[in-house]
C-alpha cells in the first residue's frame, strides 16, 4: 500500500493537524512525526474533493490523516471511548491511512461548525439539533462535498471521513 504525502500547494488545502500539537483533547503534542499522509486511493479522492470546496469559494483544512500506531494508543489511553476511538488492538481507519479529519475554511477562517475538532459530546454527531441552523449548513456542506468525492462519514463526528470497507485496508506499522 503506498501511502501518498498530502502537502498545501500540491492539493490547495490547509493543514492543521491538531495531535502535532497542543492544541488538541490530551492538552500536549504526540504525533512526532507532523506529516500528513493518506493512503494513495484517500489520497485521490481528498484532491477531488478539494476541487468540488473550491467550486463553493471554499477551501479543506485538515486535522488528522494517517494516524500511527503510537498516536493512537495515546487517544486511546487518554479517552478509551469506543464511540469517538478505536481500541489500538482493532486498528481505526486513521491507522490505515484511509481517513481523513477535516473542516472547510473561507477567507482563511474556519467555517461554524458549531464544535471544534475532537468534540466527544452529542454536540459533534451530523445531524445535532444542538447547533446553529448555520453550523449544520455547514456540515452538511462538508458532508456534501465528502460524500461526492467518495467518502464514507462517521455520525458521531462532522470532521470524519474514511474510504469505504475502511477494514479492508492494512494497518500500517510505519511510514518509512
Amino acid at each position: 500500500m503506498a501511502l501518498i504525502e498530502i502537502k498545501k500547494n500540491k492539493f490547495d488545502i490547509d493543514i492543521d493537524l491538531r495531535y502535532a500539537t497542543k492544541n488538541n483533547i490530551t492538552g500536549r503534542k504526540i504525533f512526532r512525526e507532523g506529516k500528513c499522509f493518506l493512503e494513495s486511493l484517500a489520497a485521490e479522492k481528498l484532491f477531488f474533493a478539494s476541487k468540488i470546496a473550491k467550486d463553493f469559494n471554499c477551501r479543506l483544512k485538515i486535522f488528522d490523516a494517517y494516524r500511527p500506531q503510537y498516536v493512537q494508543e495515546a487517544l486511546w489511553k487518554f479517552c478509551p471511548d469506543p464511540d469517538f476511538l478505536t481500541h489500538p488492538k482493532k486498528g481505526s481507519p486513521h491507522t490505515r491511512g484511509v481517513a481523513v479529519d477535516l473542516t472547510l475554511t473561507k477567507n482563511n477562517v474556519d467555517l461554524d461548525m458549531g464544535t471544534d475538532f475532537d468534540d466527544f459530546t452529542e454536540k459533534a454527531y451530523h445531524l445535532s439539533k444542538n447547533v446553529s441552523l448555520e453550523s449544520r449548513r455547514n456540515r452538511s456542506l462538508l458532508l456534501s462535498i465528502m460524500i461526492l468525492a467518495g467518502f464514507d462519514f462517521y455520525e458521531k463526528e462532522w470532521w470524519h471521513y474514511q474510504l469505504y470497507n475502511s477494514k479492508n485496508f492494512s494497518l500500517i506499522k510505519n511510514i518509512t
